[in-house]
């Protein structure tokens, strides 16, 4: 009888080959997809999502509708939850529902009363001199990621989204009525003038079109 004859490297390709394929196979796009959306700032575009995950746009797009029907409780033993995965900008991405808005505001404002670090104090700055805004210029200006601080101030209901810079699809930021309640005054007309407040008097933001 005559033996078997074994390749290594040959066996070794095939190997991997046979893992590649099965590996976008084991992938649960529908699961996938949400916990990508979990921790996503911006809405993700459906090529994002199809590269991030290694499937087709259809697949994506497929597995996105029905996640919007489960969340909506549209699918068979689904449940309406209380937030829903919305196409804004070009892209997709979770919300609360409009019905919470109050609530959430609520319970962000009472139950988690804990003073702003000096990360946000100064992100929100930049943000309420130079809205509209993107998180990225935000970002460039402060030299720093802001991307959680972005979400903290979001979630006490200082700063909104506003519109989207058209040439990006970047969503823009801006400061809301609360904070001009929290602040005293009655319009951003009202911010004190930067350059007087820095420590050479006239320079620094300058360079970045901060002063006022």
């Amino acid at each position: 009888m005559t033996p078997e004859v074994s390749y290594p490297n040959e066996r070794n390709d095939m190997d991997a080959v046979a893992q590649d394929a099965e590996r976008p196979a084991a992938i649960d796009v529908d699961r996938a997809l949400e916990a990508i959306f979990m921790v996503a700032d911006e809405p993700q575009s459906l090529v994002a999502l199809a590269t991030a995950l290694s499937r087709p746009v259809a697949v994506v797009r497929q597995g996105i509708e029905r996640l919007v029907e489960d969340y909506d409780g549209i699918a068979p033993g689904s449940v309406r939850r209380g937030f829903e995965l919305r196409e804004v900008a070009g892209g997709w991405r979770l919300y609360v529902r409009g019905e919470w808005d109050a609530l959430v505001r609520d319970f962000v404002l009472t139950q988690n009363p804990s003073r702003l670090s000096q990360a946000a104090l100064e992100t929100l700055s930049v943000i309420a001199y130079k809205q509209p805004i993107s998180r990225g210029a935000v970002a460039s200006i402060r030299a720093v990621n802001v991307d959680s601080v972005v979400r903290t101030l979001l979630s006490r209901g200082l700063i909104t989204e506003v519109s989207t810079q058209a040439e990006t699809g970047a969503i823009l930021y801006g400061t809301t009525e609360l904070l001009l309640t929290q602040l005293g005054i009655n319009s951003l007309d009202e911010l004190p003038q930067i350059s007087p407040l820095l420590a050479d008097g006239s320079e620094g933001f300058d360079e970045i079109g901060m002063t006022r």
